[in-house]
C-alpha cells in the first residue's frame, strides 16, 4: 500500500466518523440510527490505521482476500440499517393510518354536533 493510499484511507475514515458525530451533535441524526454508522466509522478508522487487522481478521475467518471482508461488513451494516428503517417505516405508517382515522372520526363527530349533519361519505382530507 502506498503512503498516499494509507493517508487517504485514514482521512476518509476520520471524515466519515466526524460527519456522523456532527449530525448527532446538531440533532440531524438520532442516536439509535447512529449506532451502526458509528460502528462502521470506528471500524473504518481502525482498518485505516492498522490495515494488518483486516488481513488478520480475514485470515481468522478463512477469507482469502481481505477486501472481501471489508465489502461483507459494509454490506451487512447497510442491510441492518435498511431493515431498521423498514421496521420504523412500517410502524410510522400504521401510526399515521390510526391518526388519520381518529381525525376523520373527530371531524365527523364535530359536524354531527354542530348540526350540519354529514356522514362518513362527506369527509374529505383538508375540509
Amino acid at each position: 500500500m502506498t503512503i498516499t493510499a494509507y493517508i487517504f484511507g485514514i482521512v476518509s475514515a476520520l471524515l466519515s466518523l466526524w460527519l456522523v458525530i456532527e449530525l448527532l451533535r446538531r440533532g440531524r441524526l438520532r442516536e439509535r440510527h447512529a449506532v451502526w454508522w458509528l460502528g462502521a466509522g470506528i471500524f473504518a478508522v481502525i482498518a485505516g490505521i492498522f490495515p494488518e487487522t483486516v488481513v488478520w481478521t480475514a485470515g481468522l475467518l478463512g477469507i482469502e482476500v481481505p477486501i472481501n471482508l471489508v465489502f461483507f461488513v459494509s454490506l451487512a451494516v447497510l442491510v441492518i440499517v435498511c431493515l431498521q428503517h423498514s421496521a420504523e417505516l412500517t410502524l410510522l405508517e400504521a401510526r399515521t393510518r390510526v391518526l388519520a382515522e381518529r381525525i376523520a372520526l373527530l371531524e365527523l363527530r364535530e359536524r354531527q354536533n354542530s348540526g350540519t349533519g354529514g356522514s362518513a361519505d362527506d369527509l374529505t382530507l383538508g375540509s
